[in-house]
């Protein structure tokens, strides 16, 4: 059997450090504790190329070393500095070095072209230089304690002008100073202390040096972008002469306004025997909110700087030639300050960082919900046009549904969006992409299922259930995109929004694009509409994957109803196939909680009783194929069978429980799917996956004696039927197993024999760097249907989505 990974979502982490964009076209950044790797200028627009796990907690600062053979270096909230190299592997990076020096979490780091020195700064307060050997090895040189003591958030170096043995550093972060070190090759091999820029006045996220012109002789110009609204040019001058200080900016624009200090004073400073000076040249006015990131590049004999505000935009920005005065001469994103100012939209919170790609002909930001947007440069029209980039969770994902036909597959996570995936079909070329945000919510959401090809269910930690209809928004996207779908959409609403001060989605009725809405003027009203979320017909028709700002404010379903019962957070949900009943759970430490509660879906009542047979919370509940059964398992350690009442299909009663079923708590759950014997296993805690079977109808279900033991706590299990015909005998089935670790196997079944010699290990492309959330095959074609491809998808608390592709 062979498999290929066919899809690898992640969002990206909220750190202005964590991205880097390197010569040969890749992008690194972090995503939870893992780097993820992207080409965002590839052709084909597909998503992630692989994600390389190896930090045990969040990555902060991602560099590629400029001129080097692929080294990679990472920074993370673990304390540790990681090396990567490039290799020929499929994965495409291994880590050679870990540096465990600092004692706190690392937030930045400092390279430079054609320097074997790299710096890293990290919230103990150091700034620690190293030093690279030929083989990539990293040796500490130096440690500077940062005084007065703050904690560098931000750092940029450069080697001096006329004196290339010497180098500058930049220091920055949580103080409104910036500190400059200066390494003198003349003298001693260490960094000193040579001046402090002062002018902010907030903490300073970002640092960039960048050379004014081509000539060895020229200045140094250093940018910083601030918490203030600001960004702060300083020129770093070799000679004893003060360089002719340029127009800080046009007096109109209110650069001049009481308290902003333009003070020019000249710090002085030496190195091998050259006198330098550093002194402030220019403050660029124009985003409305904090600068979390700024970027140089030269285009022809001009520089211009990239910046990415909270305000939703970035700017890019050049010096006019007849004033002097830096002027934003693009600006992308969101404009509108109404625009991505509620929690409603998923745009709260801004651009994080904004990278140029190598040639400068493309740019990349991130927004709040770990998306990147980006843009290209048509240089005939001399304007930029957006381009299709890639989304992922920003953390844990907690449930995955395929829809009933397998045609697209819905995410949920604790990052409180759920997520429609589906593959994007073009000619002959198919990529996976987000299509649709279907809920954005103000609470955890914990599990998810579908319920025909147009609707599903969600749990929250809001002790509700919430059901969602497919708007025909959604309907004609994926049709058009995707190919399928696109029936009976007569009866479905046109889009939906969520008022300001709610959390349910309202159906709407698309306008048209000259129609104009007012805001209401009441601002009490409850069920008031975001004008910026009014959906116009023609947004509707697109020809690729939505972007990040139509995706949060176009793409929602309307909500049709709320299930109420449970007490506290819900745990678990299932439906039945033929979608008639919905089963749910809530988190629970005593008998009275610890019910599960049926819903069904014709008029939306609960089927009471509820169920009893746990005493802690249900950790899975799954329909049996035919929904004869319910099952049911939970941290109490036990199993529980609930059989359909042959007159009343609605309704289920306890068959069998069995109270030790594992030694500790049952994660997960599956039933093998049709065939002559009524089976399902049990994965927990205890490392184990049980499987029993029903041998006839008067008898209870029983251990077959077949376990698979794993290395960790085994957390998700599923099973898929291999489709064959009648003449080739046994049925065949794969069951999937993720592990605590992050493992996971694919073992081949005969019957109910686990035949072990014919085990997939997908971890090797590679494991998740946490545990394994839920596994789910996509549904397959009735038996008989000759050979095909299965699809397994992996979800992770590491908020990475994956799909792989297995033929038979």
């Amino acid at each position: 059997m062979a498999h290929s990974l066919e899809y690898l979502a992640a969002g990206a982490n909220r750190h202005p450090s964590a991205a880097d964009w390197n010569d040969e076209g890749v992008l690194a950044y972090g995503a939870d504790r893992n780097v993820a790797l992207w080409n965002p200028q590839s052709s084909q627009s597909k998503g992630l190329i692989c994600i390389l796990g190896g930090h045990t907690d969040t990555v902060n600062a991602v560099k590629f070393i400029p001129g080097s053979p692929g080294i990679l270096l990472t920074g993370s909230v673990d304390k540790t500095v990681k090396i990567w190299k490039k290799t020929d592997k499929e994965q495409g990076y291994e880590c050679v070095q870990t540096l465990t020096n600092h004692e706190s979490s690392v937030n930045c780091i400092a390279v430079t072209e054609g320097s074997n020195i790299f710096t890293t700064g990290s919230a103990d307060a150091t700034i620690k230089i190293w030093s690279l050997d030929e083989d990539y090895v990293a040796t500490l040189l130096q440690s500077i304690t940062v005084k007065p003591r703050f904690f560098p958030l931000a750092l940029a170096m450069e080697s001096l002008t006329g004196a290339p043995g010497s180098y500058v550093l930049a220091v920055a972060g949580t103080k409104d100073i910036i500190q400059l070190y200066v390494l003198d090759a003349a003298k001693e091999h260490e960094f000193k202390f040579q001046a402090s820029l002062a002018g902010h006045e907030g903490w300073i996220r970002s640092l960039a040096f960048k050379r004014e012109t081509d000539s060895p002789e020229s200045d140094l110009l250093l940018a910083s972008a601030s918490q203030d609204k600001y960004i702060r040019l300083w020129r770093i001058h070799q000679g004893t002469q003060l360089p002719v200080a340029a127009a800080s900016a046009d007096p109109s624009l209110g650069a001049y306004m009481p308290g902003k200090s333009l003070s020019n004073k000249a710090h002085r400073f030496k190195a091998e025997g050259l006198d330098f000076s550093a002194t402030f040249e220019a403050l660029l006015l124009g985003h409305e909110d904090w600068i979390y990131s700024a970027a140089w590049r030269k285009r022809g004999s001009k520089l211009q700087l990239l910046t990415a505000s909270a305000d939703n935009s970035l700017a890019i920005w050049e010096q006019d030639e007849s004033s002097s005065v830096w002027v934003t001469i693009s600006r992308l994103g969101e404009i509108s300050a109404e625009k991505g100012s509620t929690t409603a939209t998923g745009s709260t919170g801004g651009f994080w960082t904004g990278l140029w790609s190598p040639a400068g002909d493309t740019v990349v930001c991130l927004g709040r919900t770990g998306s990147w947007r980006l843009w290209n440069h048509d240089a005939e029209q001399d304007r930029w046009i957006k381009g299709v980039g890639i989304s992922g969770h920003t953390q844990s994902i907690t449930g995955i549904a395929w829809s009933k036909e397998g045609d697209y597959i819905l995410s949920t996570s604790s990052d409180q969006t759920t997520r429609l995936h589906a593959r994007w079909r073009r000619g002959d070329q198919e990529t996976w992409h987000e299509m649709a945000r279907p809920q954005i919510h103000g609470y955890n959401l914990n599990c998810i299922d579908t319920l025909g090809g147009s609707q599903f269910v969600s749990g929250a930690d809001e002790k509700l259930l919430r059901v969602f209809n497919e708007p025909k928004a959604v309907a004609n996207l994926l049709h058009t995109l995707c190919g399928f779908g696109g029936n009976q959409i007569e009866d479905m609403p046109d889009a939906a929004n969520m008022p300001l001060l709610g959390l349910s989605n309202k159906a709407i009725e698309a306008v048209e694009d000259d129609q104009e809405i007012l805001p209401s003027n009441n601002t009490n009203d409850r069920d008031a509409i975001d004008p910026a979320s009014i959906t116009h017909k023609s947004t509707l028709d697109l020809q690729h994957p939505p972007l990040e700002d139509h995706l949060s404010r176009h793409t929602l379903w309307p909500e049709t109803e709320k299930l109420y019962g449970h007490g506290f957070e819900i745990s678990a949900l299932a439906a039945s196939h033929d979608g008639s009943v919905i089963a749910t759970a809530c988190k629970a430490s005593s008998l009275d909680h610890a019910v599960i509660r049926l819903f069904e879906t014709a008029t939306w009542h609960e089927i009471k009783p509820p169920l009893t047979a746990h005493s802690l919370t249900v950790t899975s509940l799954q329909f049996s194929p035919d929904d004869r059964y319910l099952l049911s398992v939970g941290r109490d350690r036990q199993w529980a069978i609930f059989s359909r009442d042959a007159e009343k299909p609605h309704t289920y009663t306890l068959q069998q429980s069995d109270p030790k079923g594992h030694t500790r708590m049952i994660l997960d759950a599956a039933w093998v799917p049709h065939g002559a014997q009524v089976a399902f296993a049990t994965a927990g805690r205890d490392k184990q996956v049980k499987i029993w079977v029903k041998e006839n109808e008067d008898e209870g279900f029983k251990h077959t004696g077949n376990n698979i033991v794993e290395t960790s706590s085994v957390t998700a299990i599923d099973f898929c039927q291999i489709p064959v015909s009648e003449a080739e005998g046994t049925e065949q089935t794969l069951l999937a197993v993720g592990t605590e670790s992050g493992m996971v196997t694919v073992y081949f079944l005969c019957g109910l024999e686990v035949i072990k010699e014919k085990s997939i290990d997908l971890s090797l492309r590679p494991k998740a760097s946490k545990a394994i959330t839920q596994l789910a095959w996509k549904p397959v074609a009735p038996q008989g249907a000759g050979q095909q491809k299965l699809e397994l998808a992996i979800a992770s608390e590491d908020s990475s989505l994956r799909i792989f592709s297995i033929e038979y």
